[in-house]
């Protein structure tokens, strides 16, 4: 599969935002002045609210680096690859009009604690314990 399949359009993607990796099960976008990366992986649907009945979603998380030290964070799940594509596009958008320094992934992560992701699946509780 090319990159450019099944993936969002560049010309809607804000500025120093670029795609990395597009798969059956994964997209990824990242931030060329930035160690940020968004990206959607397809995943068991475990922690979802059980009345769904979903087998398989998408999660949304955001990996960033600080020195020598990695982070990834779930940032939530929705449904559909299409939905995955509206969140990642969500969240670049609401990092590149809220964020000063994007140089600063603890700035990004800040950010991306305010966005409300569209079509966001509820989680199951219980299963969180």
């Amino acid at each position: 599969m090319t990159l450019t399949q099944r993936s969002l359009p560049r010309e809607e993607l804000p500025p120093n935002w670029g795609p990395v990796e597009t798969s059956d099960d994964r997209i990824s976008y990242r931030h060329s002045r930035s160690s940020a990366t968004l990206f959607a992986a397809r995943v068991s649907a475990h922690s979802s609210h059980p009345s769904l009945g979903l087998s398989r979603c998408w999660e949304i998380r955001y990996r960033y680096s600080v020195g020598e030290c990695s982070a990834t964070e779930r940032l939530g799940s929705v449904t559909t690859r299409s939905a995955a594509l509206d969140a990642l596009l969500e969240c670049m958008h609401h990092v590149y009009d809220s964020v000063d320094s994007p140089g600063s992934p603890l700035d990004i992560r800040t950010a991306l604690e305010s966005v409300s992701l569209p079509a966001l699946i509820p989680e199951d509780s219980s299963a969180l314990s």
